[in-house]
């Protein structure tokens, strides 16, 4: 009997795709990395009142899209409010993988490290505080975020790890039962940020619709259970009814991306990096 759960899943992410990355990208374009003859930028929004010598919290935002699909946009509402909050907000393009085969997602992780890599690095001009650095992203854009958090790195002069984690329906279980699997294999434990919980992990926040049908949420509360077993501070809101990408700015008229971004500012207010009082 045909299988068709994979072509079903593949189509729904190719929908999702399609529906949310129409928005195009806001803030300044700077090109972080040159490879194959490509120039990757990431697209920088910045407070109206912001000055070069400030030293404001940023957050470096990864889209969806499987891995294979997707561009920079998706959080463009996002960035716009967070910049209004006095953040420093930057949206990342980064290498997509071929759909034709089933290659592990190296250089999405490799560009996602790059990335981050060159926002520290760039603290100074960019007028924002290297400690005060969160990832996000929405679905394999939130595996990207939550890898940086999880998966231990070469001891660099750079540091990789953010400093929070704001993940959206996150595919960040890749072993054995978790999504990514067929790209993945036996190498999970590299690229799996639900393998790879640590003391030394930043605290985050997560967001996941109930009847998300790529993540379960008994993951999800695997995972902030783990977390708080390691000591690290970890924040899970499960939305009744909702499916996949349901945070996105464009579903149900914006009340689940004005519910989950309420929750996001209260999150960062509690780290002292946003007021709390925005609405």
């Amino acid at each position: 009997m045909l299988n068709i759960r994979p072509v079903l899943i593949f189509s729904f992410l190719l929908l999702f795709v399609s529906s949310v990355f129409a928005v195009p990208p806001v803030g300044k374009p700077s090109i972080y990395k040159t490879v194959d003859g490509r120039e990757l930028k990431l697209y920088v929004t910045k407070p109206e009142q912001w000055k070069k010598t400030d030293s404001r919290p940023a957050i470096v935002f990864f889209h969806g899209g499987g891995w294979v699909g997707g561009a920079p946009g998706q959080f463009t509402e996002h960035s716009k409010h967070l910049a209004e909050q006095g953040m420093v907000a930057i949206q990342v393009e980064y290498r997509l993988l071929d759909r034709k085969n089933d290659d592990p997602p190296v250089t999405c992780t490799e560009d996602a490290l790059d990335a981050m890599r060159w926002v520290r690095s760039h603290a100074k001009q960019l007028g924002i505080d290297p400690s005060r650095i969160a990832t996000a992203g929405g679905s394999a854009g939130g595996h990207l975020a939550a890898y940086l958090g999880t998966v231990d790195q070469e001891k660099q002069d750079v540091s990789t790890k953010p400093n929070a984690m704001v993940l959206f329906n996150p595919v960040y279980d890749n072993g054995p039962d978790g999504w990514g699997q067929k790209r993945v294999k036996d190498r999970f434990q590299e690229f799996s940020p639900a393998h790879n919980i640590s003391a030394d992990d930043p605290p985050s926040i997560v967001f996941l619709g109930s009847k998300d049908n790529l993540i379960p949420v008994s993951t999800a509360k695997r995972f902030e259970q783990e977390m708080k077993a390691a000591g690290v501070i970890s924040e899970l809101r499960v939305y009744e009814g909702q499916g996949h990408g349901f945070f996105n700015h464009s579903r149900d008229n914006h009340r689940w991306y004005n519910e989950t971004v309420q929750e996001m500012d209260k999150f960062l207010g509690s780290l002292g990096w946003v007021l709390t009082d925005s609405k």
